[in-house]
């Protein structure tokens, strides 16, 4: 019995009794925090589950078949969409590049300026584009042009973040050597800092281009312009059919730009 006993307290166990314990208790938290979550929000789980035959039937009533002839009124719409997330993803860009040295701390030397730009970026990145959109559009009115503005600057402010931490990571090496032949600031930038970062601007442009496409159809509910107006017209007249011909359209519009980005993306990295 005894040497049984010492068999049994020499055996090595892959989980140990304590990380067991811990698990439980996580597991244990994440239920009740679940819980605490569906009492303070009132939902009804079985109202849910019974809400599914009403889906199942909207969809299969209502969205199928979509309206086939629909068609050519949805393209028109999808490309201005897609002009809109062009045009602001061209601008933006442009805008991002200037910002990006003089958010980069080992371009940018003076600590005022630099700070200062961070904090123009992150303030530009915080306010979501719909209500950028909404404060154009007040401005600027209804269309396309005010969808362009809106993206362009919630854009640049993306693109520039990413850039600036791209540069600050980049090999110093040649930038010390430009620097010490005697080379301006200029001269550091175009022969020093753009050829390691240039891979990077076209791949993180491709992003912003495949996020701006998919940001264009919200901002088109509240009258930015686009194939997202001509969705909330036919909700409002419970035109699912048309709907549906909508969906399927940007769908397949959305999976072929993420096919081709990614490919692209892909291959400049």
């Amino acid at each position: 019995m005894a040497n049984k006993a010492s068999r049994s307290d020499g055996k090595i166990h892959i989980v140990s009794r304590h990380f067991v314990a811990k698990t439980i208790i996580v597991l244990i938290v994440v239920v009740l925090m679940y819980l605490a979550a569906l009492y303070r929000t009132e939902a009804d789980p079985i109202s849910l589950i019974r809400g599914l035959g009403i889906l199942w039937n909207m969809v299969f009533t209502d969205l199928l078949p979509p309206d086939w002839g629909y068609f050519s009124t949805s393209f028109k719409y999808l490309v201005e969409t897609w002009n809109i997330a062009l045009l602001s993803t061209t601008f933006a860009a442009i805008i991002a590049l200037p910002l990006t040295f003089l958010a980069s701390n080992n371009i940018n030397k003076k600590p005022y300026y630099y700070r200062l730009v961070r904090t123009l970026l992150n303030f530009f990145r915080t306010i979501p584009d719909i209500i950028l959109a909404i404060i154009v559009v007040a401005f600027m009115g209804m269309g396309s042009v005010s969808g362009i503005v809106a993206l362009t600057i919630f854009s640049s402010g993306i693109l520039a973040k990413m850039l600036s931490e791209t540069t600050e990571g980049i090999n110093q090496g040649p930038l010390d050597a430009i620097m010490a032949s005697g080379g301006n600031k200029l001269q550091i930038i175009r022969y020093g800092v753009i050829p390691q970062i240039l891979p990077y601007y076209a791949s993180y442009t491709l992003y912003v281009l495949e996020m701006n496409v998919k940001a264009s159809v919200v901002l088109g509910f509240i009258g930015a312009g686009g194939i997202g107006q001509l969705l909330n017209r036919n909700m409002k007249f419970f035109r699912y059919d048309r709907l549906s011909m909508i969906l399927l359209v940007l769908f397949i519009t959305i999976t072929i730009i993420d096919f081709v980005s990614n490919k692209v993306r892909g291959y400049l990295e």
